[in-house]
């Protein structure tokens, strides 16, 4: 723990560093972290939109597995004009902590592919991989792209709070410049650009004099920037944080002039 502080303490300066004033552009080590994250991940609303798209049957010459450079063969309606595919694989599923509903998907990233023919099946040749290609791994279209450079912190924003439930790249402690999974999303008036305040439940501690337990008040503890938003999921960046931050932390609307 006194390491993980210290750590944050060296870090506060640069990430404080990191907040643009509104209406200035992000810097371009907070665009480049967005645009690896999103080169990675992807959230989809519903199963079927997974299950609907088309699938890999195989690897070239009927194997069952394929790797980088590999032609593999696909079932489905496929795009010959849009011919850069991702190719994913189901993840978690994720629900809403209070509601216990169904919020969205997580595809995991298996790799992309390239169209190259279409027949009975069609034939792509696979371009990146994060690991093997499986038959049944999914074929989805790249989604509109999000201009980190461009992401404007709108003037006003509805009162809105959640909390931060995933943090994709599987580490339990939040550092400056991770992405998170917010269980808030367009339907609740999340938008892109936005910025919100994570909150820190206090703790409770023992009053020594009186007895009993005492909750301490809970305190602002950081900044998240959202950049991309679905349904009912977002995406947000840690852009500021002056304690160690966790799944489960709640956040709200911050004050957007800030």
């Amino acid at each position: 723990m006194r390491k993980s502080l210290l750590v944050l303490l060296l870090w506060a300066p640069f990430a404080m560093a990191l907040l643009p004033a509104p209406g200035q552009r992000l810097d371009q080590s907070t665009q480049q972290a967005i645009q690896r994250f999103l080169l990675h991940n992807r959230i989809l609303d519903t199963a079927l939109d997974l299950d609907n798209a088309p699938y890999i049957v195989a690897a070239e010459s009927g194997r069952v597995l394929g790797a980088h450079g590999e032609r593999v063969h696909a079932r489905g309606i496929l795009d010959a004009s849009q011919p850069d595919y991702g190719i994913f694989r189901r993840g978690k599923v994720y629900t809403d902590p209070d509601t216990q509903e169904v919020l969205g998907i997580n595809a995991d990233d298996i790799g992309t592919a390239r169209f190259v023919m279409a027949g009975d099946l069609t034939t792509l040749v696979v371009q990146r991989v994060t690991q093997e290609v499986r038959p049944g791994d999914r074929l989805l279209r790249s989604p509109a792209p999000v201009e980190p450079m461009n992401l404007q912190t709108p003037d006003s924003a509805p009162f809105i709070q959640g909390h931060i439930i995933d943090i994709p790249k599987g580490v339990t402690q939040i550092g400056v410049l991770d992405a998170v999974t917010l269980n808030k999303g367009r339907r609740d008036g999340l938008v892109e650009g936005q910025r919100l305040t994570v909150i820190k439940a206090g703790a409770s501690v023992r009053d020594t004099l009186a007895g009993g337990l005492v909750k301490l008040p809970d305190e602002p503890a950081g900044t998240l920037l959202v950049f991309r938003t679905y349904e009912k999921l977002s995406y947000a960046l840690l852009l500021s944080a002056s304690r160690p931050l966790a799944v489960m932390d709640r956040f709200e609307t911050a004050d957007q002039a800030q």
